[in-house]
């Protein structure tokens, strides 16, 4: 037993390395990537340690690539799901009962062995299995899921920290326990940094967990899990499995042991997941903690005072980069009819000279969407405008191809009705609608702003008048639980920019701050009387 205090000092961001010719980080990303595909990889679940295999072998191709074969997982049963929450419960009681300071190691040394030894092949399996590019899985996969792990150290040793007032004779402590149960963590495609941080921002508090990855993002995942167990993770802490979405809900969810669900994915999910909670919630030993980020449909609103080559250049990057892929991506867009014109001959050249291939090529800055059900539903909205009534129309982009990857090239729509479908739809691609509004009528469109989505995730205003950024910035409270002055709607930093959204976007638990880390403790109070009554009587009750 240690009587030491530890503290785990506020990190720096993990630097970015930028890729370009002639650097060694290009040079040993390609090698990465070619080793990743001169070698099929078979990916088990992780089950208390042990790899577990299933009759159930799915392949998994590059979306940009679907002739290469890149390996196989294997699909889960309900047996699975259950062995997997047993293994969690059975680790439960020695990980809650290790010592701070040794918890925290683990996930210190998972941050900087991801940073040096496994860094080129994290993005390499990102780049492969999620058709990123060489900057969108540094970004991504190294350095954002390098911060998660090293600020969740930093915010939970300050949270440890925090006690409350004693008074004379009497000594009042605050203990942080993990919560009662297991914690099942629901991971998407798009992020490999969110795959990371959904079970170990929980496991770091104590807590024991399930978590079920996207099956377009197993393939990184399992990179992720090989650094935890090589980093000291004990067996059964975070247990990883392939089940169908539908069945680990029904299975977890009806437990009484289940404590907490960490999700990130589409709205719909989510509240079926929360009437599912709220339909067994006389099941449970506690009531469960729901923390959710789900969808947005985000904006950028320009001011008839912005800056057009920022506004367009925001509107590229935010709408285009990874396909568009991000729940923050830029996906409607409010022009004042001074400056539309000169915005949108910006952005369509700019698109225009964006090229789209495989990740291989590091000069494409488009790469595939992730898989065929999202291609064909993206091609939808697209092909609706080429066949509308004349609402809206495509100014450049607008064509598609899945015969050898799932491309679809950078699309900007132009409308004349605000509330035109892809103005209010999520969409989850590359596909982003403009709308043009009258100079001078810029305050009464606010309101439209605020209330064309049900989402508020992220967004944007542009403006060089002073007040008008405050009064946007007032009158847009709600709009968005991420806000950008003069910015494009993503690219949060972890312990710069905490991540969420309200309204139909999720919990707004915000994931790169110590908000996200109380959601997985359980307070307990101890109040200590050092010399305590001998008698019940108060000095009041004594007569005169």
């Amino acid at each position: 037993m240690n009587n030491a205090y530890f503290d785990f000092a506020e990190p720096k961001n993990e630097p970015v390395l930028n890729y370009g010719p002639g650097s060694n980080e290009r040079k040993e990303l390609q090698k990465a990537l070619a080793a990743l595909k001169a070698k099929k990889r078979d990916i088990p679940m992780i089950i208390d340690g042990e790899e577990v295999r299933t009759e159930k072998k799915r392949e998994i191709r590059p979306p940009h690539e679907k002739s290469h074969l890149l390996g196989y997982f294997y699909e889960a049963d309900d047996e699975h799901v259950h062995m997997a929450i047993d293994a969690a419960l059975n680790a439960r009681e020695n990980w809650a009962e290790m010592a701070w300071e040794h918890r925290a190691s683990i996930f210190l040394k998972a941050a900087d062995l991801l940073a040096t030894k496994y860094r080129f092949k994290m993005n390499a399996a990102t780049m492969l299995g999620q058709s990123k590019n060489a900057y969108q899985a540094e970004i991504d996969s190294a350095c954002e899921l390098i911060d998660f792990l090293r600020f969740n150290v930093h915010f939970l040793s300050r949270i440890y920290k925090e006690q409350p007032l004693s008074s004379p004779g009497i000594y009042n402590r605050m203990e942080y326990r993990p919560l009662e149960g297991f914690i099942l963590a629901v991971t998407p495609f798009n992020f490999t940094a969110i795959g990371g941080n959904l079970p170990t921002a929980p496991a770091m508090c104590g807590n024991v967990v399930v978590w079920k990855p996207a099956n377009t993002q197993i393939y990184s995942a399992s990179v992720f899990m090989d650094i935890l167990r090589e980093a000291g993770l004990p067996d059964g802490v975070i247990n990883i499995v392939y089940p169908p979405g539908a069945m680990i809900g029904e299975i977890c969810f009806a437990h009484p042991d289940f404590a907490g669900v960490h999700f990130t994915g589409s709205t719909g999910v989510f509240q079926t997941m929360w009437k599912a909670i709220g339909n067994n919630i006389n099941r449970y030993k506690s009531y469960p903690k729901i923390v959710g980020e789900t969808g947005g449909k985000d904006f950028v609103f320009a001011h008839p005072t912005a800056d057009a080559e920022a506004v367009a250049t925001a509107l590229a990057r935010g709408a285009f980069e990874y396909q568009g892929q991000k729940c923050s991506a830029a996906s409607r867009a409010y022009l004042p009819s001074n400056l539309a014109d000169v915005i949108k001959k910006k952005l369509v050249a700019d698109v225009k000279t964006m090229k789209m291939g495989p990740v291989d090529d590091f000069t494409n800055f488009v790469n595939a969407v992730i898989d065929e059900r999202s291609f064909d539903k993206i091609v939808t909205y697209i092909e609706n405008v080429k066949n509308g009534n004349g609402d809206a129309k495509i100014l450049c982009g607008g064509k598609y191809d899945k015969s050898k990857g799932y491309f679809i090239e950078p699309t900007v729509i132009e409308t004349t009705d605000a509330t035109y479908v892809t103005m209010c739809e999520e969409i989850f691609g590359p596909v982003l609608t403009i709308y043009t509004y009258e100079a001078d009528m810029w305050y009464q469109m606010l309101d439209v702003v605020d209330n064309t989505s049900p989402y508020a995730l992220t967004g944007s205003i542009f403006a060089q008048d002073r007040y008008v950024i405050e009064m946007m910035t007032n009158k847009l409270v709600n709009a968005a639980g991420n806000f950008y002055i003069n910015d494009k709607p993503t690219g949060a930093v972890v312990g710069q920019q905490p991540f969420g959204g309200a309204r139909a976007s999720g919990t707004n638990d915000k994931a790169g701050s110590i908000l996200n880390l109380y959601r997985w403790l359980s307070p307990r109070t101890i109040k200590e009387t050092y010399n305590p009554p001998v008698d019940y009587k108060y000095p009041f009750h004594q007569a005169d």
